[in-house]
């Protein structure tokens, strides 16, 4: 039993860590920049981290930017809004990020500045082959360590890993929760969801200041991403880009 839950919690925070640092406050935001030879370790580490879920971080930057622009409208790529239920709004999200990445969907030139693209690993990640294989590799693993049947009800999580961290974002967090600044949207945050979340459910936070490298932003709002990032500007596997602004909480 021990194995199946640290195999499941490090496939867990590996996924969402690459997906916060890489993903969303590289790709989409810029709050910090590496050289090619950082960007493409941490490109691997994604696809480790989120297997058979793995979203081109390119894509993803595009279509959170597109959110971003047009949160809570009709153009929003995912919105509890314009969606009957999470799971209509994890099935546009795809449609999206698949019209994306083909050229199916039509882009504003706006969402295309200063993105990573590696389309090599993007052409290897994205293929069905590689997805199934690591489909195949979770299967695999609960045959071999998981102590009962039972257990495998985890095995469709670690198949969407990547899907269900946004589902849980970008629909619990713009329905439910707490609000720091008053907007004109509907974004909240999570806390203390965010413990599973590595500073993802700060989302109220983060659309007051999308490019922020900390998305906590009360003494009790603890984004455990942030020392890392201070601690990879440090080591300059990172150059911080943008600094938090001391912007003032709205209770």
């Amino acid at each position: 039993m021990l194995i199946i839950l640290v195999f499941f919690l490090c496939h867990w925070y590996l996924a969402i860590f690459s997906q916060t640092f890489l993903q969303h406050r590289y790709a989409s935001h810029a709050a910090f920049s590496m050289s090619k030879f950082w960007e493409r370790f941490f490109y691997i580490v994604a696809y480790i981290g989120q297997g058979s879920s793995y979203v081109s971080p390119k894509v993803y930057a595009i279509m959170h930017r597109m959110h971003h622009a047009y949160t809570d409208t009709d153009k929003d790529p995912h919105s509890p809004s314009f969606d009957d239920n999470v799971f209509a709004m994890m099935w546009r999200s795809r449609i999206y990020t698949s019209g994306i990445y083909n050229g199916t969907i039509e882009v504003e030139d706006r969402f295309f500045k200063n993105l990573p693209d590696w389309p090599a690993m993007d052409r290897i990640a994205h293929n069905w082959i590689s997805r199934v294989a690591w489909i195949v590799f979770y299967i695999g693993f609960y045959i071999l360590f998981a102590p009962s049947p039972w257990w495998f009800l985890l095995v469709p999580i670690h198949i969407i890993m990547l899907p269900l961290h946004g589902a849980v974002i970008n629909w619990f967090a713009h329905k439910y929760g707490t609000i720091n600044f008053k907007l004109k949207n509907t974004s909240r945050n999570l806390y203390p969801m965010d413990i599973f979340l590595l500073g993802e459910a700060y989302h109220n936070n983060h659309h007051k200041n999308p490019s922020a490298t900390n998305f906590g932003r009360r003494w009790f709002e603890i984004d455990l991403i942030y020392p890392v990032i201070l601690f990879l500007n440090k080591v300059r596997v990172v150059r911080i880009n943008k600094i938090t602004p001391n912007s003032k909480v709205e209770f």
